[in-house]
C-alpha cells in the first residue's frame, strides 16, 4: 500500500518522516490560499519518498519552474484540470512524471467526474466533496468506491486519521493502492506529529 504524507514544508519535520522508512509519497502544496502553502524550497528534501507536487489550477509554466526547484516524481492536480490540460502538462514534462488527478465524492454519480481522465492520468485521489479545493479534513463513504469500474488506479484522502487504521485495512477494492494523510495527524499546519504517523503505519502495515 502507497502511503502519501501531504502538506509538507518544515526541513526538520520532512527529515523526519523522510527517516521513518514506511511512508512512500511526500506532497509539497502549492497554493496560496492553503494553510501550508510552501513558498521557499526547505533546506531538506526528501531522499527516499518520491517528490509530489500538489497544485491548484496552475499555469504549466509554474509547475515546471516548481519542478526544476524540487524534482518532483509526481504531480497532483488539486483543482478544475481538464483532460487536456493534463496531457498538455505530461508532454511538457517529456512523460517524466506521474499525474494524480483529485475527484471530490459524495455520491456514486460522483464517480462519473473521473471518466473523461481514464487512460490520461496515472492516479486518482479521491477525496471528500467539499466547497474548497483544499480539502475538508472529513470523511466521505467509502462504500461509494465499490462502484467505480475505472482501470486507474487510486488512492483515498479526506480526514483519515489515527483511529483509522482498521478502516483502512478493512477496505478492499481491486484498484485500490493507497492513503493520503494530512491534518489529522499535525501539531499544526504543515507540522505533522512524527510518533502519531509512525505508530499508525506500523498498524496498517503489519
Amino acid at each position: 500500500m502507497i502511503v502519501k504524507v501531504c502538506g509538507m514544508r518544515d526541513a526538520e519535520n520532512i527529515r523526519q518522516i523522510d527517516a521513518l522508512g514506511n511512508v512512500d509519497w511526500m506532497g509539497f502544496i502549492f497554493f496560496d490560499k492553503s494553510s501550508r502553502n510552501v513558498n521557499l524550497v526547505p533546506t531538506y528534501l526528501p531522499e527516499h519518498c518520491r517528490r509530489v507536487g500538489v497544485f491548484v489550477n496552475a499555469t504549466i509554466e509554474n509547475i515546471c519552474q516548481k519542478m526544476k526547484d524540487f524534482r518532483f516524481d509526481l504531480l497532483q492536480l488539486h483543482g478544475n484540470e481538464s483532460p487536456c490540460y493534463c496531457q498538455l502538462l505530461r508532454a511538457a514534462m517529456d512523460n517524466t512524471v506521474n499525474i494524480v488527478k483529485m475527484i471530490q465524492v459524495a455520491s456514486k454519480t460522483d464517480l462519473d467526474t473521473a471518466l473523461p481522465y481514464e487512460g490520461v492520468v496515472d492516479y486518482f485521489l479521491f477525496e471528500t466533496k467539499c466547497n474548497s479545493y483544499g480539502g475538508s479534513g472529513k470523511q466521505f463513504d467509502w462504500d461509494i468506491l465499490h462502484h467505480y469500474e475505472g482501470q486507474t488506479p487510486f488512492l483515498i484522502t479526506g480526514g483519515i486519521g489515527a483511529d483509522d487504521a482498521g478502516r483502512v485495512k478493512a477496505f478492499h477494492h481491486p484498484r485500490f493502492v493507497g492513503i493520503d494523510l494530512n491534518s489529522r495527524f499535525e501539531i499544526a499546519p504543515a507540522l505533522k506529529d512524527i510518533t502519531l504517523i509512525d505508530k499508525f503505519l506500523k498498524q496498517i502495515k503489519q
